[in-house]
């Protein structure tokens, strides 16, 4: 019977707010059990049992056309289903949350290391220009002494 019934196993979350989120609802009992039932009537086994219980239950006679009871059964079923797909829904857009919050405090802290790494890239870029204004007026001959020191006719050697 329990190869008739295979449940999917999801595979663990990688996302740090999914990781959270699935510790605070690996706690709650209800919760479980909500997701289990959620998964099983997801699935095609659930549609294959579902198919031979309405082929045996009319099959078998169990009871006469309109077939009160089979209707009363499933519509409690639908019901019950319901409600556990509105709870699986309501805790998947809590994951949702979670991953949103997780990656909003990752943009705010690369926003801040954005910031930091402009403000450094500003004080490289002022120690730059600092530094060729150094450089230049280190190299820059006194005054007059660049006429007498390289002639207009011979041109400057490459490095």
């Amino acid at each position: 019977m329990r190869e008739l019934v295979r449940v999917p196993r999801l595979p663990p979350p990688v996302h740090p707010g999914l990781v959270k989120e699935a510790e605070n609802r690996a706690d709650a009992f209800g919760s479980r059990i909500a997701d289990a039932i959620t998964r099983f009537a997801g699935s095609m086994t659930f549609v294959y049992l579902h198919l031979l219980w309405f082929a045996a239950w009319i099959g078998l006679g169990v009871e006469h056309y309109p077939y009160g009871l089979l209707t009363m059964i499933v519509s409690l079923e639908a019901i019950f289903l319901s409600t556990f797909v509105m709870i699986s829904q309501n805790r998947g857009a809590a994951k949702q949350q979670a991953i949103a919050d997780q990656e909003w405090r990752t943009v705010q802290e690369e926003d801040h290391q954005n910031r930091e790494l402009l403000e450094l890239s500003h004080q490289i870029l002022v120690l730059t220009r600092e530094v060729h204004g150094f450089t230049r007026a280190m190299s820059a001959p006194p005054d007059g002494a660049a006429a007498k020191a390289v002639p207009a006719s011979r041109p400057l050697a490459g490095p």
